[in-house]
């Protein structure tokens, strides 16, 4: 699970972007992603080695998220906006995690620009039904990260990384509710709160 937090991942896209239409494309994502303020869904978490998982996602921009997958995948990972904790409740470890360490934190951000500097396309793929964008950061050691968007309505559906032992892992959005007020108690990582709210949920 912690493959979220490291992942990476190769793709497609922004290098040599010719025709315009691609880079209406470009600017289109640019503008839905900034233009997102909030974020409520169900995810499904496959990787490409057969495991699978599932949970809750919340994101409220800037920098906060809270990822809660549901047992029997025991992980709560909470982005206050300063470091992301991932907290292993069944060994009851936590682990702090940088922001630049995390592909999808770009997800999290405000003034997200695609121009080649300091964020460059490496895979562009568009039809009928979806698109799909590979970005990655021109500096640092994350990898790239894949956006796949419905194009009727224009919407978030998965993002994919690929994970230092090279599994690839993607994230599937479902019932997804956007720009609605999240409380900001959920994204305040509380290790004894949390382990005890995890501890009743197995008594039932």
């Amino acid at each position: 699970m912690k493959k979220f937090a490291v992942g990476l991942l190769a793709g497609v896209m922004f290098s040599t972007l010719a025709n315009a239409q691609s880079k209406e494309d470009i600017t289109k994502i640019e503008d839905y992603l900034n233009g997102m303020k909030t974020l409520s869904a169900h995810f499904l978490q496959m990787a490409s080695n057969g495991s699978s998982s599932e949970g809750e996602l919340l994101i409220a921009k800037p920098n906060k998220i809270r990822m809660s997958y549901a047992e029997p995948t025991d992980v709560l990972i909470v982005g206050n906006g300063d470091y992301i904790v991932y907290n292993d409740r069944e060994l009851d470890q936590v682990t702090n995690i940088d922001y630049e360490d995390v592909p999808a934190s770009l997800l999290l951000a405000n003034n997200l620009k695609i121009d080649g500097k300091e964020l460059k396309v490496v895979d562009f793929e568009k039809d009928a039904g979806m698109t799909s964008v590979t970005v990655e950061y021109e500096k640092g050691n994350t990898g790239p990260i894949t956006l796949v968007f419905s194009n009727q309505p224009f919407e978030l559906k998965q993002w994919k990384v690929v994970d230092p032992q090279n599994i690839e892992i993607s994230i599937s959005l479902y019932n997804s509710i956007f720009d609605e007020p999240i409380d900001e108690k959920k994204f305040k990582f509380k290790r004894n709160e949390d382990k005890k709210k995890n501890d009743s949920n197995r008594k039932k």
